[in-house]
């Protein structure tokens, strides 16, 4: 994931906004306008759901971009899902087990880098990389030695321990960036309001499509409109929250 745009001032992140994203989805709402956002990345309005305060556009900012974690692979996922765990108090396993019950153990991964979830000895390859090997082939034969049980609690303690590994150049990304990492939970809060702003400007003028702005300092955060022109900003004190 390439590091978002930084100047004296501020992590400046680019988003764009359609009613209806001609992505094979065909959802409405907001995705981040930066390389390697992942092309199964839907886009995302402000809804929080019943356990996180924060949306999942906004997870995608905090926990992926400013943490340096992509946007797609379960490796990085796992990582961002440790930061979302640790800023928010939440349970991160239910979301990892969701992962394995739809899409690994069933062979619907969209990614080999689950591979890395493994332990070592389950890992080894006499030809030294994932790409050398089948990873569905690997898939079954674990389903037929292990069973499903036992591979779905192997696959979870990799997420746990592959996204644990992690929390270090999470730590080292964000403050690389100017920003202070235990800010963390405070900036999602603040992006979380200010998104829902951007959101509802949208959808009160009715507009079809639009570009702008995150424009992410120490003390507060601002999402400025570049397309409409002139069609306004807003900014959200961290320290400050909800």
């Amino acid at each position: 994931m390439s590091i978002p745009v930084i100047n004296a001032q501020a992590v400046t992140i680019p988003v764009r906004y359609e009613d209806s994203w001609q992505d094979g989805f065909g959802a409405r709402g907001w995705k981040l306008d930066v390389p390697g956002r992942g092309a199964d990345v839907i886009a995302a309005t402000p809804y929080c759901g019943d356990r996180i305060p924060t949306s999942v556009f906004v997870h995608d900012v905090v926990d992926h971009l400013l943490c340096g974690f992509s946007l797609s692979g379960y490796v990085d996922e796992a990582a961002a899902l440790i930061q979302l765990s640790l800023r928010t108090h939440s349970n991160p396993v239910p979301d990892f087990q969701q992962m394995v019950d739809e899409d690994l153990i069933p062979g619907l991964g969209q990614h080999d880098d689950w591979v890395e979830l493994l332990p070592a000895s389950l890992n080894a390859s006499p030809e030294g990389s994932v790409e050398s090997r089948d990873s569905r082939l690997l898939l079954k034969g674990l389903r037929e030695s292990l069973g499903d049980g036992a591979l779905r609690a192997l696959l979870t303690a990799g997420f746990v321990r592959e996204g644990w590994k992690r929390t270090d150049d999470a730590r080292d990304h964000w403050e690389g960036l100017g920003l202070r990492y235990p800010d963390r939970g405070a900036t999602a809060l603040a992006l979380q309001e200010l998104f829902e702003w951007m959101d509802a400007t949208v959808r009160e003028q009715q507009w079809m499509h639009a570009t702008g702005q995150f424009l992410i300092h120490r003390e507060h955060v601002t999402f400025r409109f570049s397309r409409p022109e002139d069609a306004g900003h807003q900014s959200v004190n961290v320290t400050s929250g909800r």
